[in-house]
């Protein structure tokens, strides 16, 4: 099967949003319709940790997947506020976010991006590593930053262990509604190139080509396709556009 006719997989990271649960549900709806129409795309919705159980009851027997937005790297214990693979899993979940960027502001060094990594993969929760640089420079030294953040999560786990990986590639300085700049293609096919080669180095060609590689920032229904199909992705992870009925639906649409 070529690359074009792949089935891609678009990520609904949605955040700390919405505020109440009627929204929620709305936002469910809406994304279930777009998705029974959306064919050539594997859908997983990553709602706050509050909203899995309602949506697990919506989606049950759509072809919609959830998600969660983060992890703790233990089973059970004294972790005040902490949420285990496990309880994630019985709450519906099948994929799970790490180490996003926002995550990391918040103290989430690459050795706790590392614990996360590990214990979802090995509790069987399909994880979407995302890395990225804050900023690009001229001598390309975020090459390296991204080769050592990318080696620096994995450490640890063996070939087996990347069928349940997918790297969510998320530049920095491209995310969120006030970035000054979005990433052109060619510059996301290199990137591309650049992380199934660290891939292939430490794990082999084989492996590596088997992992699915997602971009993040600035996504929407505008440039959806021109990314896909020139910069070579398998597709997104989408933050605010996904909370919106419409551009979603739009969104979903160019992945066809």
């Amino acid at each position: 099967m070529s690359k074009s006719k792949e089935k891609k997989i678009v990520v609904a990271n949605w955040k700390m949003n919405p505020s109440g649960i009627e929204e929620a549900n709305e936002i469910f709806s809406a994304i279930k319709k777009s998705a029974k129409r959306a064919k050539n795309a594997t859908v997983v919705v990553c709602p706050p940790f509050t909203y899995l159980h309602s949506a697990k009851k919506l989606y049950a027997k759509s072809n919609i997947a959830l998600g969660a937005q983060d992890v703790f790297w233990q089973n059970s214990g004294p972790y005040t506020g902490e949420i285990s693979p496990g309880m994630l899993k019985d709450s519906g979940a099948k994929y799970v976010i790490v180490g996003h960027s926002e995550r990391r502001t918040l103290f989430d060094t690459d050795e706790i991006v590392c614990k996360k990594v590990g214990a979802a993969i090995r509790s069987g929760l399909v994880t979407v590593l995302c890395v990225g640089e804050s900023a690009r420079d001229g001598d390309g030294k975020y090459f390296q930053f991204l080769k050592e953040q990318i080696l620096s999560s994995l450490k640890g786990l063996q070939k087996r262990h990347l069928e349940k990986l997918i790297i969510a590639y998320e530049p920095i300085w491209a995310i969120g509604k006030d970035a000054k700049n979005s990433i052109l293609p060619r510059d996301l096919h290199e990137i591309v190139i650049l992380i199934r080669k660290i891939l292939s180095d430490h794990y082999k060609a084989a492996v590596a080509s088997r992992v699915k590689i997602l971009y993040g920032g600035s996504v929407a229904a505008t440039n959806a396709a021109e990314l896909l199909l020139q910069g070579n992705v398998d597709g997104f992870i989408v933050g605010r556009e996904s909370l919106s009925k419409e551009g979603f639906d739009k969104m979903l649409g160019a992945c066809l």
